[in-house]
């Protein structure tokens, strides 16, 4: 494999996270220069091996340019020796979800959610990364429901039809239900997730209907979340932060409660990248040479 003259001298720590359909990659050069890309798969080893060949490929890089591999997510279980005999360790997820998160925000304390098949939430700060919990709902509650609700099965055409509805023909809003303010809640918040459900409801209304419940849920939980932690910084992650619609549901709740959502580039790849900066932090789980 063919090393471009820019990446001779680098030592590069490769981070992966390997989910249960979706593998992340990211890598850090000596340089600081940084590189991701995902790869889908359903078998965790296959999709790990896949996505490390794919990104050295792409990107010019020979295996002993590769000082470390830091690997996490649910399927790094599956791993049992260094890859192509490169040392391996295996980390926390919840950790390497909080690290990235900071690193991607250039925060030095927040709530990191983790928007994935379900949704985990963080706080972090530079001496600390504690797990606070999580909820089922998340990009597994959209895929199914989609399917079930309207036959549709991927999630890029769920967000296609989702551009074109209306959520006056699907959900409750507070102003269908009263004239009078209701606290710091404006009139067209949400008062009940398909609590209004037409029977002229399109299938696209129906689409940003399951997408709305999902981000509001989500964001409902990061806002209790960051008043029990003290602070009003959120920072969204995970492949559902890559969806269009995921911005303008955040900014709504950040106007209504007084949180700063934040919603970096690169987003989706935050639990791979915090896997890399682990190199040589704790807590490692596993070491493989």
């Amino acid at each position: 494999m063919k090393s471009n003259q820019s990446n001779q001298n680098a030592n590069y720590i490769i981070g992966i996270d390997i989910g249960g359909t979706i593998t992340k990659i990211a890598g850090i050069g000596g340089d600081g220069s940084l590189s991701c890309l995902q790869v889908r798969a359903t078998d965790p080893l296959a999709s790990l091996y896949g996505a490390f060949g794919k990104f050295l490929s792409q990107n010019n890089i020979q295996l002993d340019q590769v000082q470390h591999i830091m690997v996490t997510g649910v399927g790094s279980s599956a791993l049992k020796e260094a890859i192509y005999g490169i040392p391996t360790s295996v980390v926390d997820e919840f950790y390497c979800t909080g690290r990235g998160g900071l690193y991607l925000s250039d925060l030095e304390e927040g709530i990191i959610v983790s928007m994935g098949t379900g949704t985990a939430f963080v706080y972090a700060t530079p001496d600390k990364i504690e797990h606070l919990g999580g909820t089922g709902i998340g990009g597994g509650t959209l895929v199914g429901l989609s399917n079930a609700v309207l036959n549709v099965r991927d999630i890029k055409n769920l967000v296609k039809l989702a551009q074109k509805g209306d959520l006056r023909r699907v959900d409750l809003s507070i102003g269908d239900i009263t004239t009078n303010a209701v606290s710091n809640l404006p009139f067209d918040a949400t008062a009940s997730n398909f609590g209004k459900l037409s029977e002229l409801a399109t299938p696209e209304d129906i689409a940003l209907g399951l997408l709305n419940l999902v981000y509001q849920t989500v964001g409902m939980l990061a806002v209790f979340a960051s008043r029990g932690n003290g602070g009003k910084e959120v920072v969204l992650t995970g492949n559902l932060a890559d969806v269009p619609e995921c911005g303008p549901i955040f900014e709504l709740l950040s106007t209504m409660f007084d949180v700063k959502f934040h919603l970096p580039e690169q987003a989706q790849f935050a639990t791979a990248i915090g896997a890399a900066l682990s190199y040589e932090k704790e807590p490692i789980v596993q070491n493989f040479s």
